[in-house]
């Protein structure tokens, strides 16, 4: 681990400072930072290179100045300091722990910002994406294949978006698995702010946030379609939930092709503008998901025997894959809570006095709030605002 995290008291060194000031130069972007590193034969070679030299990999001649001049050095060493004030790593496409799947790419980015477990994002996982403004079946949906797939050993990738991101992110963590975040800001900025403690339980959790963008960088619109290449690209597959036929999802659906990743995607309510994407994902030829089954049986074979192993050692030797596909006990229900649950869907709530009003000749007031009470704590249904009441998954 000599030079995998420099919050470890690692002096710096030249090849990682060398990476940091070309990200952090003006006019230079992924593309031309691994042909100039390329042209010049390794990345510390950058600042023995003349001015002339500069300009010979293909930079534009600002940017050759700005490093020429020693500024780009200058700023580089500082962001590390910082990052490793803050507690943060960072990673370059130099280092082990740089994900092997990222670097296949067109364009990966040469520096990674990083908070939590960096050895992470070298895992299998699946990328869950949607939409910023889920209908309920969607969000028990993202909820349910996170909470299923984390449990199977597999990393849950998303961008802790409002929405379906949020949903696979709690999913996860509620599996006790591990998920990675991928930001648009600094690895400082939460976007949004609410999730600021969903930020802190996905480290405390064993989680990662990753961030190509330095310590500071606001949430400009700009900065999240580009990050979307990131999350699909360190993924296995990528899982569509609900999506508008013009969204940020759609792009990460299209770069997952691209990548030649798989691309998976949950049928929804054709009335519902937000099934429009995954609807027609499947008939481009996504795969229909239903269950974490359909996502495991689709896995390259050498990651499904990885996972079944490492399931098998923790439970002492029995793999226990094909046990928790049903959510909840077999048991029979009460009867009162059994007629509660027939009333709720998944897919659209019920209101309060709606339920009572259609349960009135057969159960109580007091009958049916015990009856959600139990149900609720079971985990069977979930309210939402204004007493509203759901299917859970």
């Amino acid at each position: 681990m000599s030079q995998q995290n420099i919050g470890n008291g690692t002096p710096l060194d030249q090849a990682r400072i060398a990476w940091m000031a070309l990200t952090l130069t003006p006019g230079m972007g992924p593309t031309r930072i691994n042909r100039a590193v390329k042209a010049l034969g390794a990345a510390e070679n950058l600042f023995d290179a003349s001015l002339t030299e500069l300009e010979a990999t293909g930079m534009p001649a600002q940017s050759a100045q700005f490093i020429f001049d020693g500024k780009a050095r200058e700023i580089a060493e500082d962001e590390i300091h910082k990052v490793t004030e803050a507690g943060g790593s960072i990673l370059t496409q130099q280092d082990a722990a740089y994900p092997d799947r990222l670097r296949e790419i067109y364009d990966p980015p040469a520096v990674l910002w990083v908070r939590g477990n960096a050895e992470l994002l070298a895992r299998p996982g699946i990328a869950v994406v949607g939409t910023r403004h889920p209908s309920p079946y969607g969000t028990g949906m993202a909820e349910m294949l996170s909470r299923d797939l984390a449990n199977r050993r597999l990393v849950i990738l998303s961008g802790m978006a409002r929405g379906v991101d949020t949903a696979a992110h709690k999913g996860a963590i509620e599996a006790g698995g591990k998920t990675v975040a991928v930001w648009g800001t600094g690895i400082d900025v939460i976007y949004p702010k609410e999730n600021k403690k969903l930020a802190e339980n996905i480290v405390a959790s064993g989680g990662t946030i990753i961030s190509e963008y330095p310590l500071g960088t606001f949430p400009a619109p700009q900065n999240f379609p580009i990050r979307n290449r990131i999350l699909s690209g360190m993924s296995v597959g990528v899982l569509v939930i609900e999506a508008a036929e013009y969204s940020g999802t759609r792009i990460t659906a299209r770069l997952a092709m691209e990548q030649n990743r798989d691309v998976y995607a949950v049928p929804g309510n054709v009335t519902n503008k937000n099934a429009w994407g995954p609807n027609t994902l499947i008939k481009q030829g996504a795969k229909l998901t239903a269950t974490w089954e359909d996502v495991w049986e689709d896995l390259p074979s050498h990651i499904r025997r990885q996972l079944e192993d490492e399931i098998s050692a923790a439970s002492g030797g029995e793999s226990k894959i094909t046990e928790a596909a049903s959510l909840f006990s077999n048991k029979p229900l009460p009867e009162q809570e059994q007629m509660v649950l027939d009333r709720l869907k998944h897919d659209e709530s019920v209101q309060l006095d709606d339920l009572i009003e259609q349960l009135e000749a057969e159960l109580g007031s007091a009958e049916i709030f015990t009856a959600l009470f139990e149900l609720e704590l079971a985990g069977r249904i979930r309210q939402l605002p204004g007493k509203n009441y759901v299917r859970s998954f």
